[in-house]
This record gives C-alpha cells, sequence and structure tokens, in this order.
C-alpha cells in the first residue's frame, strides 16, 4: 500500500514513521464536506447580491461584482502556496485556521462600508477557499483506508454541489427580507458552525513530507502529470464555457417561462449533487474510465441540446445529464491527484486548485468570444469540441498510478 494513505506516528528516534489507516474517521470527512459547502457559498453569495451590494456601497454592479473575480484570483495562488508555506504545522490546525479566515471574511463583509474594504475580506475567503481545497485529497487520504479514498472524496466535494443548488437563492432570500448583509452574517454563523465540527473531529494530522515551489516543477516533469494537468484544466475550460451561457441557451432551444427555467436550473443542480455522490461508487471501479467518460458525457448533452430536435423532456433530460456528469468532475480529478502523485498530494492538489480557478475564467472568456461570433450554438459547439478532444488526450496520454 502507498505510503500516501498512511498517518504518521513520531518514533523516539525523531523520524516519522507511518501507522495504516484501518477504520474510516466519517465524521472528519463529514467536517471537510461542511468546509467546502461553507467556502464555495461564500464564495457564490455575491452573484445573488449584486444589486443590493452595489446600491448599498455606492459603487457600480460591475465594480461590486469584483468580489467574486478577487476571490478566484487569490484561491488560485493559495491552492499553489499552501503546501509549501505551511510545510511544518498540523495539518488540522492549518484546516481549523482556514475556517476561522472564512468567518471573519464573512463577518467584516457585512460590515464593509466601502468597496475597497469588502474586497479586502473577499482575500481572506480566497486565502481559504484556495487553500482549503488543495489539502481536501491529501488530508482526505490521511482519514480513511485507501479503498474507501473514492467515496470519501465524493463525499467531501458533494459540498460543491449543494453550494451550487443552494448559494444564490439563498442570498437573495436573505437578502431580500433583511438586507445584503444579513447574508454575509449568516455565512459567518455557518462557518462558526463548521469550526466548531471541525474542531471535535479532526484528529492532529502532523505534516508528513516538507513542500517547497520547486516540488510543483518537479511534479510536472513526472511522465503524464504535466498532460494530466493539462487536460484537468481543458475539461473545466468546457465545462465553465458551457455553464456560463447555460440561461441563454436554454432560452433560446427550451419553450419555457421563467418559472420553467428556474426549474430547470435546479434539476441542474440536484443532479449535480446526486452526480458527485455517483462518481465515488464508479470511482471505487475504474478511476480512468470516469476521466474519460465524463468529459464525453458532457460535451454530448451539450452538443444533444443545440442540434438535436429532442423536444422539451429531452432536453430536460439532456440538462439533467450534463449535471450529473459534472458532479463526477472534481471528484474524478481529485482521486487522480491522489493515485498519480500519492507523495505529494497537496502540492498536486494545489495545482488542481489553479488549473479550476483558470479554467473557470479562461471558459468564461473563450465563451464570450464565441457567443459575439456565434452565438451559442458556437459556444456548445466550442465547448463540446474542448471536451472531446479531452476525453481523447485523457485515454491516450494520462497516467493515474505513479511511475
Amino acid at each position: 500500500m502507498s505510503d500516501a494513505f498512511l498517518d504518521p506516528v513520531p518514533a523516539e528516534s525523531g523520524v516519522i514513521e507511518a501507522k495504516e489507516v484501518t477504520s474510516p474517521a466519517w465524521m472528519a470527512v463529514f467536517s471537510l464536506t461542511m468546509g467546502v459547502f461553507g467556502l464555495l457559498t461564500a464564495e457564490y453569495l455575491p452573484a445573488s447580491l449584486l444589486t443590493p451590494m452595489a446600491a448599498g456601497l455606492g459603487v457600480s454592479e460591475a465594480l461590486a461584482g469584483q468580489a467574486v473575480t478577487v476571490t478566484a484570483v487569490i484561491a488560485m495562488f493559495s491552492g499553489l502556496l499552501t503546501a509549501s508555506l505551511t510545510q511544518k504545522i498540523d495539518r488540522r490546525v492549518v484546516l481549523l485556521a482556514f475556517s476561522l479566515l472564512m468567518i471573519a471574511s464573512n463577518l467584516l463583509a457585512a460590515l464593509s462600508t466601502s468597496l475597497i474594504f469588502l474586497l479586502a475580506m473577499r482575500v481572506l475567503l480566497g486565502i481559504a477557499l484556495g487553500g482549503f481545497w488543495s489539502m481536501a485529497a491529501a488530508v482526505a487520504m490521511r482519514l480513511v483506508p485507501a479503498a474507501l479514498l473514492p467515496r470519501a472524496l465524493s463525499i467531501i466535494f458533494s459540498g460543491i454541489s449543494v453550494a451550487t443548488v443552494v448559494a444564490v437563492p439563498f442570498g437573495s432570500y436573505l437578502g431580500g427580507l433583511y438586507g445584503w448583509r444579513s447574508a454575509f452574517f449568516a455565512a459567518a454563523a455557518l462557518g462558526a458552525v463548521t469550526l466548531l465540527f471541525q474542531f471535535l473531529t479532526l484528529p492532529p494530522l502532523a505534516p508528513q513530507r516538507p513542500a517547497k515551489l520547486s516540488t510543483i516543477l518537479g511534479i510536472l516533469r513526472r511522465p503524464g502529470i504535466g498532460v494530466g494537468m493539462l487536460c484537468c484544466t481543458f475539461v473545466h475550460t468546457g465545462q465553465y464555457a458551457l455553464f456560463t451561457y447555460i440561461r441563454p441557451v436554454l432560452e433560446s432551444v427550451m419553450v419555457i417561462n421563467v418559472s420553467g427555467l428556474a426549474l430547470v436550473l435546479l434539476a441542474f443542480g440536484l443532479a449535480n449533487f446526486v452526480g458527485t455522490l455517483v462518481a465515488g461508487w464508479v470511482l471505487e471501479h475504474s478511476l480512468r474510465a470516469t476521466l474519460i467518460v465524463m468529459p464525453v458525457l458532457i460535451g454530448g448533452a451539450s452538443l444533444g441540446l443545440i442540434l438535436l430536435p429532442t423536444g422539451t423532456t429531452g432536453q430536460v433530460l439532456l440538462v439533467i445529464l450534463w449535471g450529473m456528469a459534472f458532479g463526477g468532475v472534481p471528484v474524478a480529478w481529485s482521486n487522480w491527484v491522489a493515485h498519480a502523485v500519492p507523495d505529494q498530494a497537496e502540492s498536486a492538489g494545489g495545482m488542481v486548485v489553479v488549473s479550476v480557478q483558470s479554467a473557470i475564467a479562461t471558459g468564461a472568456a473563450v465563451g464570450g468570444v464565441m457567443f459575439s461570433i456565434g452565438g451559442v450554438i458556437g459556444v456548445f459547439s466550442v465547448a463540446s469540441a474542448i471536451l472531446l478532444l479531452s476525453a481523447l488526450l485523457i485515454a491516450l496520454r494520462v497516467r493515474v498510478r505513479p511511475h
């Protein structure tokens, strides 16, 4: 068994020895799920509160929207640097510190009186988001036996799906009742509950190996890893190019009213959540097949939406298929990191965070260019091609085991 699934125990000589994980710490796993859910909910909140936030701070909606951009950019750097900057600190302490940052960010954002102060508080959230996400797979490897890792990661990353479903309507509802600041106060309260749960359930997790920035370059030079990260970026780029324009494409191909559109988007979110959990079971059978099939299903479903005369029922089913398939993507790539780079999972996890966050920005940009040139047909055609070519490259070049 790889030593990535072993928990270090100090020996009398001072050398870290390993103890096999024999029983899963499921409550600790669920505490990580709460962390992911709380962080992603906080990241998405401004999307549902832009208008009242802008009015309250006396700025344009475009400027208020930078609260999302700042978080994503800082998360990229945090994901990349966390492993090396915290290399000598107990991982439990680091995770608890990220939860504290989440609480502080939301609480102080709710008290913001200027855009500059709000953006500064969103920097704190970006640090917590990128760092927490980059460590999730590596910590999960030390909480459950190797055979249960896919299931544990599917549980942890289901927090992303739940946040996707809950954050926007949650923020909009609270903001409409009590003002936009109330949503951030609620997010801070959620962070406090998460911090307490993690404090009670996470075991001590001494750092296993020193990590440096040079480690990342070394990882990228390993056979199959560089191309794997490239494929990870391509898959997420294609997905977010599609997701950014999901509303206009549904409005153009589906003959439904606004209420019906909201229900379809809810169905997408729920399917995404189910797909995350199902992926845990599928990954226990074949990681390689999952990495290949998920982008094929997303690309096929998106092409079906714009090309096939399926009618409203068929279109809804294609949206559900798309949501389910994408639910498995973050779980699959986190598992890939754990299997392909078991000795440096934290550094590799940081690379995945950078890949995903940059893909969000790239996907939106590529989608914007194609939308201006060819409308929704152009967006969905190019994004689908990216996804299908990614699946082919994964099948030919990506390793799922260490070299």
